[in-house]
């Protein structure tokens, strides 16, 4: 069954009476190159497990069962149920799961469904709009993964894995790099979905700090910090981070010279290093 045949998917779709979603960000892969190479970049083998967030019509998820020993999909779209007992129904290492990602339980599901795995990862396409609350989930549950391996909008790739202190960082990208280290592995064009989205799309790797790097004294404070020192970008980050904060401008002031600090500085120049001790000192 060649899922990357326009034809088979639309025939396929329609037994079913499937259509697609705007509002679940539905758009399925018909590259065939893409998804043999997302699932390769993982270097899984029999004992490692595999979680996968919206399988879709399976493309993806065919290439998963191929190289992992167990995979578990997450399907949040009930209409996709018998989609996917049709194209996937050959693999026995294959189980789906009807849900939403941002409320099950996930660290009692990868210990029931993954046990005995050596190694969890997580492989995605990702629907856009749920793109950095989903990774926030995964990073700030400290769930049992090595990596995360995810094909987003560009943009929001770019964002993941850029620098921090660099003019493409945000408030994720220092919330992304407190837990993980992050890298671009290669773009996908909009000609490879179906429907075709407005914009390219990159799959990037996240992969997991195995120890803290950073240390900070009230993890919550600094998460506080940072995204109040985003949430006005036009602005100055002294000025963002007391007004978005309730901090008073003298205590800013004070801190930033205490750290040898601009006052103009923007937030998306601070570093790691710069949001920590800002965040330490509040």
């Amino acid at each position: 069954m060649n899922l990357y045949d326009i034809d088979v998917v639309k025939k396929i779709l329609s037994r079913h009476g499937f259509t697609f979603s705007k509002a679940l960000g539905q758009n399925f892969l018909i590259n065939p190159q893409v998804c043999p190479t997302m699932a390769d970049s993982l270097n899984a083998d029999g004992e490692t497990g595999v979680l996968e967030v919206g399988p879709g019509i399976g493309v993806l998820t065919k290439e998963l069962c191929r190289v992992a020993g167990k995979v578990v999909s997450v399907e949040l779209d009930k209409r996709l149920l018998p989609v996917l007992d049709e194209t996937l129904g050959e693999f026995d290492n294959l189980e789906i799961v009807n849900g939403d990602v941002m409320k099950l339980d996930l660290r009692a599901l990868m210990e029931e469904k993954f046990a005995g795995c050596k190694a969890i990862k997580v492989c995605a396409n990702l629907p856009y709009y749920i793109t950095s609350p989903v990774i926030m989930t995964l990073l700030e549950s400290r769930l049992p993964i090595d990596e995360i391996v995810v094909m987003v909008q560009k943009e929001a790739g770019e964002r993941l894995c850029a620098q921090v202190g660099t003019r493409e960082a945000g408030a994720v990208t220092a919330a992304v790099n407190y837990y993980a280290e992050g890298e671009m592995l290669f773009e996908v064009g909009r000609e490879s979905f179906m429907p075709s989205p407005k914009v390219d799309s990159v799959v990037i790797r996240l992969k997991i700090r195995r120890e803290q790097k950073y240390s900070v004294k009230d993890e919550k404070k600094f998460f506080t910090t940072v995204k109040c020192a985003f949430a006005q970008r036009r602005k100055t980050a002294l000025n963002s981070i007391s007004n978005t904060m309730g901090i008073s401008k003298v205590t800013l002031a004070e801190i930033f010279e205490e750290l040898s600090l601009d006052k103009n500085i923007r937030s998306e120049k601070l570093t790691m290093e710069d949001l920590i001790n800002i965040s330490d000192r509040l």
